[in-house]
Protein backbone atom coordinates (compact mmCIF):
# COMPACT_ATOMS: atom_id res chain seq x y z
CA UNK A 1 0.00 0.00 0.00
CA UNK A 2 2.77 2.45 0.90
CA UNK A 3 4.67 1.45 -2.46
CA UNK A 4 1.35 2.36 -4.34
CA UNK A 5 1.07 5.95 -2.90
CA UNK A 6 4.29 6.42 -3.24
CA UNK A 7 4.50 6.63 0.85
CA UNK A 8 7.89 6.20 2.27
CA UNK A 9 9.08 5.51 5.63
CA UNK A 10 11.25 8.59 5.40
CA UNK A 11 7.47 10.33 4.69
CA UNK A 12 6.21 9.02 7.93
CA UNK A 13 9.59 9.86 9.77
CA UNK A 14 9.38 13.51 8.87
CA UNK A 15 4.94 14.36 8.95
CA UNK A 16 5.51 12.26 12.91
CA UNK A 17 8.52 14.28 13.73
CA UNK A 18 7.06 17.60 12.26
CA UNK A 19 3.17 17.73 13.58
CA UNK A 20 4.14 16.02 16.66
CA UNK A 21 6.80 18.39 17.64
CA UNK A 22 4.10 21.38 16.36
CA UNK A 23 1.30 20.21 18.09
CA UNK A 24 3.85 19.45 21.73
CA UNK A 25 5.24 23.09 21.26
CA UNK A 26 1.84 24.92 20.73
CA UNK A 27 0.41 22.70 23.67
CA UNK A 28 3.23 23.48 26.00
CA UNK A 29 2.64 27.23 24.93
CA UNK A 30 -1.18 26.96 25.08
CA UNK A 31 -0.43 25.82 28.70
CA UNK A 32 1.58 28.47 30.03
CA UNK A 33 -0.42 31.60 28.29
CA UNK A 34 -3.57 30.25 30.24
CA UNK A 35 -1.17 30.23 33.69
CA UNK A 36 -0.42 33.70 32.82
CA UNK A 37 -3.73 34.78 31.47
CA UNK A 38 -5.53 33.39 35.03
CA UNK A 39 -2.48 35.10 36.91
CA UNK A 40 -3.53 38.45 35.79
CA UNK A 41 -7.00 37.99 35.77
CA UNK A 42 -7.70 35.96 39.07
CA UNK A 43 -8.86 39.26 40.86
CA UNK A 44 -11.40 40.56 38.20
CA UNK A 45 -12.95 37.08 38.21
CA UNK A 46 -12.72 36.82 42.52
CA UNK A 47 -14.76 40.32 42.52
CA UNK A 48 -17.20 39.59 40.37
CA UNK A 49 -17.85 36.20 41.93
CA UNK A 50 -17.08 34.09 38.71
CA UNK A 51 -17.31 30.23 39.55
CA UNK A 52 -14.73 28.25 38.84
CA UNK A 53 -16.94 25.78 36.28
CA UNK A 54 -17.58 28.79 34.38
CA UNK A 55 -14.18 29.99 33.77
CA UNK A 56 -12.86 27.08 32.80
CA UNK A 57 -15.87 25.81 30.48
CA UNK A 58 -16.97 29.83 29.13
CA UNK A 59 -13.79 31.60 28.83
CA UNK A 60 -10.56 28.99 28.65
CA UNK A 61 -12.38 26.47 26.84
CA UNK A 62 -12.77 28.88 24.12
CA UNK A 63 -9.74 30.73 24.56
CA UNK A 64 -7.47 27.38 23.80
CA UNK A 65 -8.82 27.55 19.85
CA UNK A 66 -8.31 31.14 19.76
CA UNK A 67 -4.61 31.28 20.75
CA UNK A 68 -4.00 28.15 19.19
CA UNK A 69 -4.58 30.16 15.82
CA UNK A 70 -2.88 32.54 16.81
CA UNK A 71 0.67 31.23 17.77
CA UNK A 72 0.70 28.70 15.02
CA UNK A 73 2.35 29.87 12.23
CA UNK A 74 5.31 30.89 14.64
CA UNK A 75 4.95 27.92 15.79
CA UNK A 76 4.99 25.88 12.79
CA UNK A 77 8.50 27.54 12.18
CA UNK A 78 9.73 26.74 14.63
CA UNK A 79 8.89 23.45 14.64
CA UNK A 80 10.52 22.94 11.40
CA UNK A 81 13.76 24.93 12.88
CA UNK A 82 14.00 22.32 15.38
CA UNK A 83 13.54 18.95 14.55
CA UNK A 84 15.35 19.75 10.74
CA UNK A 85 18.40 20.96 12.51
CA UNK A 86 18.45 18.45 14.43
CA UNK A 87 18.16 16.32 11.64
CA UNK A 88 20.67 18.21 9.68
CA UNK A 89 23.33 18.07 12.72
CA UNK A 90 23.50 14.27 13.14
CA UNK A 91 23.79 14.48 9.13
CA UNK A 92 20.52 12.23 8.41
CA UNK A 93 19.83 14.61 5.07
CA UNK A 94 23.01 13.45 3.68
CA UNK A 95 21.65 10.03 4.37
CA UNK A 96 18.35 10.74 3.08
CA UNK A 97 19.73 12.00 -0.52
CA UNK A 98 23.15 9.74 -0.82
CA UNK A 99 19.71 7.21 -0.55
CA UNK A 100 18.37 8.51 -4.08
CA UNK A 101 15.73 10.67 -2.89
CA UNK A 102 16.16 14.07 -3.78
CA UNK A 103 15.60 17.26 -1.95
CA UNK A 104 12.72 18.01 -3.83
CA UNK A 105 11.31 14.58 -2.64
CA UNK A 106 11.85 15.44 0.94
CA UNK A 107 9.28 18.68 0.47
CA UNK A 108 6.61 16.41 0.35
CA UNK A 109 5.95 15.59 3.79
CA UNK A 110 7.17 19.31 5.04
CA UNK A 111 4.34 20.32 2.33
CA UNK A 112 1.86 17.82 3.50
CA UNK A 113 2.10 18.53 7.26
CA UNK A 114 1.88 22.29 6.38
CA UNK A 115 -1.46 21.83 4.85
CA UNK A 116 -2.25 20.07 8.02
CA UNK A 117 -1.35 22.49 9.70
CA UNK A 118 -2.68 25.27 7.35
CA UNK A 119 -6.43 23.38 6.92
CA UNK A 120 -6.43 22.87 10.84
CA UNK A 121 -5.84 26.84 11.46
CA UNK A 122 -8.77 27.80 8.46
CA UNK A 123 -11.26 25.37 10.23
CA UNK A 124 -10.68 26.77 13.10
CA UNK A 125 -10.69 30.09 12.04
CA UNK A 126 -13.88 30.05 10.39
CA UNK A 127 -15.59 27.12 11.89
CA UNK A 128 -14.81 27.34 15.43
CA UNK A 129 -13.23 30.28 16.88
CA UNK A 130 -16.20 32.63 16.12
CA UNK A 131 -18.79 31.18 18.45
CA UNK A 132 -16.01 30.34 20.76
CA UNK A 133 -14.98 33.85 20.80
CA UNK A 134 -18.59 35.01 21.23
CA UNK A 135 -18.51 33.41 24.56
CA UNK A 136 -15.65 34.33 25.60
CA UNK A 137 -15.72 38.03 24.93
CA UNK A 138 -19.24 37.99 26.22
CA UNK A 139 -17.41 36.25 29.74
CA UNK A 140 -15.07 39.11 29.31
CA UNK A 141 -17.69 41.57 29.35
CA UNK A 142 -19.50 40.18 32.86
CA UNK A 143 -16.22 39.16 34.58
CA UNK A 144 -13.60 41.50 33.33
CA UNK A 145 -14.04 44.51 31.74
CA UNK A 146 -17.39 44.51 33.67
CA UNK A 147 -17.45 48.73 32.38
CA UNK A 148 -19.23 50.32 30.30
CA UNK A 149 -17.32 51.33 27.17
CA UNK A 150 -16.59 55.03 27.63
CA UNK A 151 -16.32 56.37 24.12
CA UNK A 152 -16.81 59.82 22.65
CA UNK A 153 -17.10 60.03 19.13
CA UNK A 154 -16.75 63.13 17.12
CA UNK A 155 -18.02 64.31 13.47
CA UNK A 156 -19.85 60.74 13.01
CA UNK A 157 -21.16 60.33 9.11
CA UNK A 158 -23.12 57.42 8.72
CA UNK A 159 -26.12 56.51 6.15
CA UNK A 160 -28.13 54.46 7.84
CA UNK A 161 -30.48 53.48 5.18
CA UNK A 162 -30.51 53.82 1.47
CA UNK A 163 -30.59 57.60 0.80
CA UNK A 164 -30.78 58.47 4.14
CA UNK A 165 -27.91 60.33 6.40
CA UNK A 166 -27.19 61.49 9.64
CA UNK A 167 -24.60 63.61 11.10
CA UNK A 168 -23.65 64.00 14.84
CA UNK A 169 -20.95 66.35 15.94
CA UNK A 170 -20.47 64.21 18.74
CA UNK A 171 -21.82 60.64 20.33
CA UNK A 172 -21.15 59.55 24.03
CA UNK A 173 -21.41 56.15 24.81
CA UNK A 174 -22.21 56.90 28.74
CA UNK A 175 -25.29 58.94 28.43
CA UNK A 176 -26.44 57.74 24.66
CA UNK A 177 -26.19 61.63 23.77
CA UNK A 178 -25.89 63.34 20.55
CA UNK A 179 -25.23 66.66 20.05
CA UNK A 180 -25.49 69.06 16.76
CA UNK A 181 -28.10 66.08 15.21
CA UNK A 182 -29.11 66.42 11.37
CA UNK A 183 -30.67 63.52 8.86
CA UNK A 184 -31.28 63.90 5.65
CA UNK A 185 -32.97 62.22 2.95
CA UNK A 186 -32.70 61.70 -0.55
CA UNK A 187 -34.51 60.62 -3.70
CA UNK A 188 -33.28 60.35 -6.99
CA UNK A 189 -30.27 62.01 -5.92
CA UNK A 190 -32.46 65.34 -4.82
CA UNK A 191 -32.49 66.26 -0.98
CA UNK A 192 -36.10 66.06 0.04
CA UNK A 193 -36.02 66.03 3.39
CA UNK A 194 -33.78 67.97 6.32
CA UNK A 195 -33.94 67.20 10.21
CA UNK A 196 -31.68 69.15 12.50
CA UNK A 197 -32.05 69.59 16.24
CA UNK A 198 -29.91 70.43 19.02
CA UNK A 199 -29.44 66.67 20.65
CA UNK A 200 -30.56 62.99 20.04
CA UNK A 201 -30.69 60.90 22.77
CA UNK A 202 -31.76 57.29 23.56
CA UNK A 203 -34.69 56.44 25.06
CA UNK A 204 -34.69 53.06 26.56
CA UNK A 205 -38.15 52.83 28.21
CA UNK A 206 -39.77 53.35 24.58
CA UNK A 207 -36.86 52.00 22.33
CA UNK A 208 -36.82 55.18 20.26
CA UNK A 209 -34.89 58.60 19.80
CA UNK A 210 -35.63 61.33 20.97
CA UNK A 211 -35.12 64.15 18.95
CA UNK A 212 -35.05 67.41 20.98
CA UNK A 213 -35.34 71.42 19.32
CA UNK A 214 -35.77 69.93 16.30
CA UNK A 215 -36.27 71.61 12.61
CA UNK A 216 -37.43 69.94 9.58
CA UNK A 217 -37.34 71.44 6.52
CA UNK A 218 -39.71 69.41 3.73
CA UNK A 219 -38.59 70.16 0.26
CA UNK A 220 -40.82 69.11 -3.04
CA UNK A 221 -39.69 70.81 -6.10
CA UNK A 222 -39.27 74.87 -5.18
CA UNK A 223 -41.57 74.74 -2.25
CA UNK A 224 -40.70 74.28 0.82
CA UNK A 225 -42.65 73.13 4.24
CA UNK A 226 -40.87 73.90 7.64
CA UNK A 227 -42.00 71.75 10.87
CA UNK A 228 -40.60 72.41 14.37
CA UNK A 229 -40.57 71.38 17.98
CA UNK A 230 -39.14 70.71 21.20
CA UNK A 231 -39.71 66.75 21.14
CA UNK A 232 -40.09 64.55 18.64
CA UNK A 233 -39.79 60.62 19.03
CA UNK A 234 -38.65 58.25 15.64
CA UNK A 235 -37.64 55.11 14.94
CA UNK A 236 -33.89 55.20 13.33
CA UNK A 237 -32.10 52.13 11.54
CA UNK A 238 -29.29 52.80 14.09
CA UNK A 239 -29.14 51.24 17.75
CA UNK A 240 -26.81 52.93 21.06
CA UNK A 241 -25.05 49.44 20.54
CA UNK A 242 -24.05 50.27 16.97
CA UNK A 243 -21.59 52.70 18.86
CA UNK A 244 -20.11 50.72 21.49
CA UNK A 245 -19.08 47.87 19.74
CA UNK A 246 -15.62 47.06 20.88
CA UNK A 247 -13.14 46.52 17.87
CA UNK A 248 -13.15 42.62 18.69
CA UNK A 249 -16.51 42.33 17.84
CA UNK A 250 -15.20 41.28 14.47
CA UNK A 251 -13.31 38.23 15.99
CA UNK A 252 -16.97 36.84 16.75
CA UNK A 253 -17.60 36.68 12.91
CA UNK A 254 -17.08 34.26 10.47
CA UNK A 255 -16.46 35.10 6.79
CA UNK A 256 -19.88 34.87 5.35
CA UNK A 257 -20.98 37.22 7.86
CA UNK A 258 -17.97 39.66 7.91
CA UNK A 259 -18.81 39.76 4.49
CA UNK A 260 -22.52 40.70 4.78
CA UNK A 261 -21.10 43.07 7.59
CA UNK A 262 -18.69 44.66 5.34
CA UNK A 263 -21.75 45.55 3.01
CA UNK A 264 -23.07 46.91 5.91
CA UNK A 265 -20.60 49.11 6.64
CA UNK A 266 -20.04 50.55 3.27
CA UNK A 267 -23.36 51.32 2.99
CA UNK A 268 -23.13 53.57 6.34
CA UNK A 269 -20.27 55.10 5.30
CA UNK A 270 -18.03 54.14 8.04
CA UNK A 271 -14.45 54.60 8.30
CA UNK A 272 -13.95 51.37 10.21
CA UNK A 273 -14.31 49.42 7.44
CA UNK A 274 -11.29 48.44 6.28
CA UNK A 275 -10.26 47.02 9.40
CA UNK A 276 -13.01 44.41 8.98
CA UNK A 277 -11.76 43.87 5.42
CA UNK A 278 -8.27 43.17 6.70
CA UNK A 279 -9.88 40.56 9.39
CA UNK A 280 -11.47 39.10 6.49
CA UNK A 281 -8.53 38.83 3.97
CA UNK A 282 -6.92 37.46 7.08
CA UNK A 283 -8.81 34.08 7.02
CA UNK A 284 -6.90 33.41 4.20
CA UNK A 285 -3.67 34.62 3.78
CA UNK A 286 -2.84 33.67 7.75
CA UNK A 287 -3.13 29.73 6.79
CA UNK A 288 -1.37 29.88 3.67
CA UNK A 289 1.58 31.29 5.90
CA UNK A 290 2.35 28.08 6.93
CA UNK A 291 3.71 26.83 3.08
CA UNK A 292 6.00 30.28 3.38
CA UNK A 293 7.51 29.59 6.70
CA UNK A 294 8.11 26.07 6.13
CA UNK A 295 10.03 26.21 3.38
CA UNK A 296 11.86 28.98 4.73
CA UNK A 297 12.53 26.94 7.66
CA UNK A 298 13.84 23.93 5.58
CA UNK A 299 16.20 25.48 3.18
CA UNK A 300 17.43 27.60 6.41
CA UNK A 301 17.87 24.78 9.21
CA UNK A 302 18.55 21.82 6.47
CA UNK A 303 22.26 22.58 6.46
CA UNK A 304 24.56 21.75 9.02
CA UNK A 305 26.21 24.78 10.32
CA UNK A 306 28.64 25.79 13.24
CA UNK A 307 26.34 27.44 15.96
CA UNK A 308 24.30 24.10 16.10
CA UNK A 309 20.92 24.24 16.91
CA UNK A 310 20.66 27.32 18.38
CA UNK A 311 21.88 29.48 15.64
CA UNK A 312 19.54 27.97 13.76
CA UNK A 313 16.52 28.15 16.28
CA UNK A 314 17.81 32.04 16.96
CA UNK A 315 17.70 32.60 13.25
CA UNK A 316 14.71 31.56 12.74
CA UNK A 317 12.80 32.94 15.37
CA UNK A 318 14.20 36.52 14.55
CA UNK A 319 12.51 35.56 10.77
CA UNK A 320 9.08 34.27 12.36
CA UNK A 321 8.99 37.49 14.30
CA UNK A 322 10.00 39.94 11.43
CA UNK A 323 7.17 38.15 9.71
CA UNK A 324 4.41 38.51 11.81
CA UNK A 325 5.83 42.60 12.49
CA UNK A 326 5.62 43.04 8.94
CA UNK A 327 1.96 41.71 8.83
CA UNK A 328 0.96 43.65 11.70
CA UNK A 329 2.53 46.99 9.91
CA UNK A 330 0.97 46.81 6.38
CA UNK A 331 -2.15 46.49 8.07
CA UNK A 332 -1.84 49.55 9.87
CA UNK A 333 -1.01 51.05 7.04
CA UNK A 334 -4.20 49.78 5.09
CA UNK A 335 -6.20 51.02 8.43
CA UNK A 336 -4.43 54.32 8.09
CA UNK A 337 -3.57 55.47 4.74
CA UNK A 338 -4.53 54.48 1.24
CA UNK A 339 -3.24 51.02 1.44
CA UNK A 340 -6.02 48.42 -0.03
CA UNK A 341 -6.63 45.75 2.51
CA UNK A 342 -6.01 42.43 0.53
CA UNK A 343 -2.67 44.25 -1.11
CA UNK A 344 -1.78 44.73 2.78
CA UNK A 345 -2.67 41.70 3.91
CA UNK A 346 -0.96 39.37 1.12
CA UNK A 347 2.15 41.79 1.13
CA UNK A 348 4.03 39.67 3.40
CA UNK A 349 3.06 36.52 2.31
CA UNK A 350 4.34 37.78 -1.16
CA UNK A 351 7.79 39.53 0.57
CA UNK A 352 8.26 36.09 2.58
CA UNK A 353 7.49 33.87 -0.57
CA UNK A 354 10.26 35.30 -2.58
CA UNK A 355 12.65 34.98 0.12
CA UNK A 356 11.16 31.43 0.43
CA UNK A 357 12.01 30.41 -3.07
CA UNK A 358 15.38 32.36 -2.60
CA UNK A 359 16.50 30.65 0.70
CA UNK A 360 15.33 27.13 -1.21
CA UNK A 361 17.59 27.35 -4.27
CA UNK A 362 20.42 28.61 -2.03
CA UNK A 363 19.83 25.35 0.12
CA UNK A 364 22.35 22.23 -0.39
CA UNK A 365 20.86 19.26 -2.52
Amino acid sequence: MRRKLGITIIDLYITKKFLGTFFFSITLILFIAVIFDFSEKIDNFLDHDARLIDILTRYYLNFIPYFAVLFSSLFTFISVIYFTSRMAYRTEFIAIISSGMSFNRILVPYFFSASVIAIFSFVLMDYVIPDANRIRLDFEETYYHAVPIRVTERNIHRQIEPGVFIYLESYSTISDLGHRFSMEKYEDGALVSKLMSDYVKWDSTINKWVVRNYYIRNLDGYREHIISGSRLDTTLAIHPSDFKRRMNFMETMNIRDLTDYIEQLKMLGESSVKAYQIEKHKRYAFPFSAFILTLIGVSVSSRKVKGGIGMQLGIGLMVAFSYLLFMQFSSQFAIGGDLHPMIAVWMPNLVFAIIAIYLYRMAPK
